[in-house]
């Protein structure tokens, strides 16, 4: 049963009708209260008219995965009204605009109605349909301040930091909040049973989405071009690095940015973009989604068989095709794992928050350097574009690059033939030269057949020196990458092996698991290649399930392919609807194997 400073509400609105704002006002209100807060923004594709949905997470032990069930739902959208009142819990509260009368089929057993005339307070309190839309939104923020006990004076402090240079606006928004709260207060016993109560649990974290927090890495990774083509949900992600390069990489005294950032004109231009300049020596990247990677693939290919550098960020949603773009799934791991035609394999990295995204940043353009390879950071829409409570970022100010094998003019000059793609220390990676820095470093980039001097070859055995080199940096890259991180009991019944978004819900199902009496090891997968822990752990349970959002499995098949693990010996846990994980699937998963399993 949900208590203090544990539970859940919703808002459920109509795409387009400002209520992002006031949901954002509640979440940061929430958390400067000291208390641990999440949302999840469920919204369509489409610009204005479809419903529109945001979650609020109020968890005082930490937990960061979407809920299974709402305690609450103001319920604005009488499109949706019938979804809305399914998905608050036995006991739960439904939050209406009683404006217009609620269809009594909607009621039922269980659930508390609490009906709110915002519409009309708007109309008889405001001048001008967009403010009385707008303003709307304000209103239930003010009714569920009064419900769940929200700090007013903090919120009034947002209201004034963000309205402060326009009064007309900052009173119409306190009036607007007055309205809700006052009306809640006069007709219902506030607060309700789960409410609010200030706490202490915030103060070494931040807010952030996963676009932001890449967008800042890859500042602090070095990053100085940026090639992109629009697509939900990774737009945020270039602009978020736009807005960082402004602040930090424009010279105070001369004005001269030192980045460049460019709009393609599709996304494989895009691709392109970024391998040249990698070519070229600078850090680029790319970011895009699983529709652009699709288009990418030719130069994908390119830059790995010509060994360029260059990262790219893929923020995942559900395909195939144009699928659903304002959702999320865990959908292009193969892709990512060997993109493009022939024999490839590619570094891929697995950030689980926001906060992960940002110190990836360093790894991803470290590895792409020092392997000369496309590297690819695989987050999600989740991830990418909600808001999530993160630890406070730390940089370290030590920080050096890692370029990689890198022939400088000095050692040119020491060169009597210079080959491009000789192995000379049997780690699969051959020394590169940048051009411009030395005649003797010169050589001709094709992504052609080439042996180990770069020249063209159609001979078989040349060819397969080349690319058996590169299965060898590919081995090599396998004890480099981030390792998996475990999470280990005493006397464990059963393992998850997960990745990336799952995490937050793995980790609460764990709990979960415990109070029922099933004790569960845990293998968190950070990048592809997998290094020999992970078959390791797998071998050393005899139930292992594999959470996963996607339909096909394509976790369980990636390792069953790169170690040996038969397939069928991995129990999938598949969620792929295009909503972020809950617990409840990982948990009714694993109890219902060991329900069937004889004693």
């Amino acid at each position: 049963m949900s208590d203090i400073n544990d539970f859940a509400f919703k808002m459920a609105t109509v795409n387009g009708t400002g209520s992002a704002s006031a949901n954002s006002l509640l979440m940061q209100a929430i958390f400067r209260m000291g208390i641990p807060v999440t949302g999840k923004n469920i919204f369509p594709s489409n610009i204005q008219g479809l419903p529109t949905f945001y979650e609020v997470r109020v968890s005082k032990d930490g937990y960061t995965a979407r809920p299974q069930h709402v305690d609450l739902m103001v319920a604005l959208n009488p499109s949706t009204y019938a979804k809305d009142v399914a998905t608050v819990r036995m006991g739960g509260y439904l939050v209406y605009d009683s404006s217009w009368p609620l269809e009594s089929e909607l009621q039922r057993e269980g659930l508390t109605i609490l009906g709110i005339p915002f519409g009309q307070m708007c109309v008889d309190t405001f001048v001008g349909d967009r403010d009385r839309t707008l303003l709307r939104n304000i209103v239930y923020v003010g009714a569920l301040a009064a419900l769940l006990e929200i700090d007013m004076d903090i919120i009034g402090q947002m209201l004034h930091e963000k309205f402060s240079k326009k009064k007309k606006l900052l009173e119409a928004n306190h009036t607007a909040i007055r309205l809700g709260y006052e009306y809640a207060k006069q007709h219902f016993a506030c607060p309700l049973p789960f409410h609010l109560e200030k706490m202490d649990a915030t103060g070494d974290s931040i807010l952030m989405d996963g676009n932001t927090a890449a967008g800042l890495g890859a500042v602090y990774a070095g990053a100085t071009v940026g090639a992109w083509y629009p697509i939900t949900p990774s737009t945020s992600l270039m602009e978020a690095f736009r807005g960082f390069c402004e602040r930090f990489r424009v010279e105070p005294e001369t004005g001269l940015h030192k980045y460049c950032i460019i709009q393609a004109e599709d996304e494989l231009a895009a691709a392109g973009i970024a391998i040249g300049a990698g070519w070229a020596g600078a850090r680029a990247f790319t970011n895009t989604s699983g529709p652009g990677i699709s288009l990418m693939q030719e130069f994908i290919g390119l830059a790995y068989y010509t060994e360029i550098p260059a990262v790219f960020y893929d923020v995942q949603r559900t395909g195939p095709a144009t699928g659903m773009p304002t959702r999320t799934q865990q959908c292009d791991l193969m892709s990512l794992a060997y993109a493009s035609h022939g024999d490839t394999k590619h570094i891929v990295l697995f950030p689980c928050s926001p906060e992960e995204c940002f110190y990836i940043g360093t790894t991803a353009f470290d590895l792409a350097e020092r392997f000369q390879t496309p590297v690819f950071v695989a987050s999600d829409l989740d991830i990418g574009m909600n808001d999530w409570m993160c630890k406070r970022l730390v940089w370290d100010d030590g920080y050096q690059p890692d370029r990689g094998k890198v022939l400088d003019a000095a050692a040119l000059e020491q060169v009597k033939k210079f080959s491009r793609y000789l192995d000379i220390d049997g780690d699969g990676i051959a020394a590169r030269t940048l051009p411009g820095v030395h005649p003797n470093g010169a050589y001709f980039v094709r992504g052609s057949g080439h042996d180990k001097h770069g020249a063209y070859t159609e001979d078989s055995d040349a060819y397969q020196e080349v690319v058996d080199r590169l299965a060898r940096k590919f081995a090599t890259a396998a004890t480099v990458v981030p390792a998996p991180e475990f999470h280990r009991q005493a006397n464990a019944d059963v393992a998850i092996v997960s990745l990336g978004s799952c995490h937050s819900a793995v980790l609460e199902a764990i709990d979960r698991l415990r109070d029922q009496g099933i004790v569960v090891d845990y293998m968190r997968i950070k990048a592809f290649p997998f290094n020999s822990s992970v078959r390791e752990f797998i071998d050393a349970h005899d139930a292992v399930f594999v959470v996963e959002q996607n339909r096909d499995a394509q976790l369980r098949s990636l390792i069953a392919i790169e170690t040996g693990v038969p397939r069928d010996d991995m129990i999938p846990v598949l969620d792929y609807g295009g909503m972020p994980l809950t617990a409840n699937v990982v948990v009714t998963a694993i109890a219902n194997h060991f329900a069937q399993v004889p004693a």
